[in-house]
């Protein structure tokens, strides 16, 4: 349910209704906009009589949300969600190029990396500390020494950090050396991690499931809205199907279908979402053109010797040429790509 205030509705006004609800046991999720502030009730099981907040002062109706996700929805908030990345913003006309090694192997590989993309024109650096592997016998990751190496290079570039916290244990570790916390695609039901990364506080990259629908990622988001934390980026990344041409499908009617119905920014994945190089191109095209809010890119500058996705990496001259690509199409698409002061 959504009680809309009314625009000159007070501060204590809207007091009282928080009051009302969390005296009734329920959350209050005060949403304020540019006219109006509005309150998102959750915590309910089953339908919640709105006759009791109709008649009290300051408010103007009593909306009934209709989906089984309520702070993600646009009926609870119908302006688009903008937040900053360090001093990037994400959402709304912004484009966020997000770039960088699958995995940090060295200092020096990822400092060279990152220089390179920011040089091309990302704004965030991503790499992998801990690295979710099928294989148990694959490269796992550096760990806080990856983590230590990812804040080296954010303090020499200005580039602020995106990395994956796999699980519980190395939460606290990747909130304090990342700018941004990513839950993979293997953890978008992982509802402990998902609550646990909502409350520090730092924005968060949730990925699609490789067999989610769009409702079950939503209901992923809810789980870190309903913590407090607004500042959610999805992310589109491929989802399993029968063709063997590519090692996912990217599915980008997942992008316009968020859009219609949630007011969080959607960027895509071609990287893991075609596992081919030669593919990335055109499907980041693609991408920018089914109105995504960005892009996440794997770069590495020896990929045929990168400890993991090597066949999907591109190298720097590549990823220069993308870049030149989608700021032109970019523009066409009324998006905006931030420009980083770099250091």
């Amino acid at each position: 349910m959504l009680i809309v205030m009314k625009m000159d509705a007070t501060p204590s006004e809207i007091d009282r209704v928080v009051e009302e609800i969390e005296g009734s046991g329920l959350k209050a999720h005060p949403i304020p906009g540019a006219q109006r502030t509005a309150i998102g009730i959750t915590g309910n099981l089953g339908a919640l009589e709105g006759g009791r907040f109709t008649e009290m002062s300051g408010v103007l109706e009593v909306i009934r949300v209709s989906h089984p996700y309520k702070l993600v929805s646009k009926e609870f908030k119908g302006e688009d969600t903008v937040f900053k990345v360090g001093d990037v913003p994400v959402g709304g006309s912004n484009f966020v190029v997000i770039a960088g090694p699958c995995s940090v192997e060295s200092y020096e590989q990822t400092s060279a990396i990152a220089r390179r993309v920011q040089a091309a024109g990302a704004q965030l650096l991503r790499g992998g500390a801990y690295k979710p592997r099928t294989s148990p016998y694959s490269f796992q990751g550096l760990g806080v020494e990856g983590l230590e190496i990812l804040a080296r290079v954010r303090e020499e570039t200005g580039m602020p950090v995106v990395t994956e916290a796999t699980d519980i244990d190395v939460l606290d570790a990747v909130a304090e050396y990342g700018d941004m916390i990513q839950i993979g695609a293997r953890n978008m039901q992982n509802f402990t991690l998902l609550k646990r990364a909502g409350r520090t506080g730092k924005p968060i990259l949730l990925k699609r499931g490789m067999a989610a629908t769009i409702t079950e990622l939503l209901l992923a988001a809810e789980y870190v809205l309903d913590q407090g934390n607004p500042n959610v980026l999805l992310c589109e990344r491929g989802v399993r199907t029968f063709a063997d041409h590519t090692r996912n499908t990217l599915d980008l009617s997942a992008i316009p279908a968020v859009q219609n119905i949630s007011h969080l920014p959607i960027i895509a994945d071609p990287s893991h979402g075609t596992g081919v190089r030669r593919k990335v191109l055109p499907m980041a095209m693609a991408s920018v053109a089914a109105g995504a809010n960005g892009l996440m890119i794997e770069v590495h500058d020896e990929p045929e010797r990168a400890l993991s996705d090597g066949k999907q990496a591109l190298p720097p001259d590549q990823f220069d040429h993308l870049m030149d690509e989608v700021r032109r199409l970019a523009a066409v698409m009324d998006r905006q790509l931030p420009v980083l002061v770099q250091r």
